[in-house]
């Protein structure tokens, strides 16, 4: 717990000289009303009202509970970028503590939008937050804010700090191109993005290799089929070398090729296909796993975002705020989910709500 409020004192503070409650107290109270389940900064500020003797155990407001406006000025005030930072210092602490090197796997890379989180006039451009994603330990490895809404921009400067040595990055289409490309290369990682008509002269280069591959009859593939929940799913995975003449993108060697059927009962299938741009040579069967394992970005991420701390919903809107927001909950996510207790994030905050012995086992973890 100390180490997380030293983390958190490093953000500087960009309220006046005369701030009556200190930047890192403010910040940890907010992670932990988060962790019993608020989900705005009145809520945050009821917490803390609340509880300001347990409180003050830990954390000390000498003029007493923040109130709401406190919290929402300085959570409009911060500087995203230290907020990055210190999300960024949060996330290797925790891997630390949890005995975990530097990521080997799938890291994932998404975006999400706040979607309430406009300012007013602004419906057509939500705020943009980058999720990078250790698929394997099911843990953030960064995240960052994009003020302009350049996602790609927002991406390169959350890759720079991360060692990607033995990684495989996945990225939706808006990530393959060259820049992208050298960028994890620069880290040691290799890639495997998804290629559509975006970059036309290499997806029109991937189409006529399995096209010419295909006419030989030379395509290695691997396919699975899957029932459940009313529906019937079939994935097939190929794999070709990219020609000598594909058009430039830093250290190319394969491309993968990915067919889906998908059918409800009683409905009509449905059928898509996309290819994969790939640094690395991969077997058909790894290839549908890197895939698969990138997913769990939005399900095992996002979704309980939006689900159990409901920041689709969220209405902070001015300034920074929702971006700022945005990283407390993902801290308080990490959290839930690196306690061994089986239970799932949601039934984990409700008993730190009313069991205040689980409220702090959850941080054991930061020793």
């Amino acid at each position: 717990m100390e180490r997380l409020i030293t983390i958190l004192r490093e953000v500087r503070d960009p309220r006046d000289i005369n701030a009556r409650h200190d930047c890192g107290s403010m910040l940890f109270a907010a992670l932990m009303a988060t962790l019993c389940g608020a989900k705005s900064c009145v809520d945050i500020a009821d917490f803390c009202s609340a509880n300001e003797a347990s409180l003050a155990e830990i954390v000390v407001f000498p003029h007493g509970a923040p109130s709401h406006d406190s919290f929402s000025r300085l959570f409009r005030l911060l500087d995203p970028d230290e907020m990055a930072s210190a999300f960024m210092a949060f996330a290797k602490t925790l891997r630390q503590a949890l005995g975990l090197g530097a990521p080997k796997g799938v890291v994932a890379i998404d975006g999400k939008r706040l979607r309430r989180g406009y300012e007013r006039g602004r419906a057509f451009m939500p705020p943009l937050m980058i999720s990078v994603w250790d698929a394997e330990t099911r843990l953030s490895l960064s995240a960052r804010a994009s003020e302009d809404g350049n996602e790609v921009k927002a991406t390169l400067e959350a890759l720079k700090s991360l060692d990607l040595k033995g990684c495989i990055v996945t990225a939706d289409a808006l990530h393959c191109h060259p820049q992208m490309a050298e960028g994890i290369g620069a880290r040691g990682g290799h890639y495997a993005l998804k290629l559509k008509g975006n970059n036309g002269p290499l997806h029109a280069c991937a189409a006529k290799a399995f096209e010419q591959a295909d006419a030989r009859g030379v395509v290695k593939f691997y396919e699975t089929a899957e029932t459940g929940h009313d529906r019937f799913e079939r994935r097939r995975v190929s794999i070709v070398a990219a020609p000598k003449d594909a058009p430039t993108l830093p250290g190319l060697v394969m491309f993968g090729r990915v067919e889906s059927e998908r059918r409800k009962v009683g409905g009509k299938p449905g059928t898509s296909v996309y290819y994969v741009a790939l640094s690395k040579r991969q077997t058909p069967r790894k290839l549908m796993e890197v895939i698969r394992e990138h997913w769990s970005v939005e399900n095992k991420l996002h979704w309980p975002l939006d689900v159990v701390f409901n920041e689709d919903d969220a209405r902070a809107r001015k300034n920074h705020a929702p971006q700022n927001l945005s990283f407390i909950r993902r801290m308080a996510l990490d959290i839930l989910k690196a306690h061994p207790d089986p239970r799932s994030p949601a039934r984990k905050m409700k008993l730190a709500t009313w069991k205040k012995e689980f409220f702090f086992e959850l941080f054991t973890h930061m020793q």
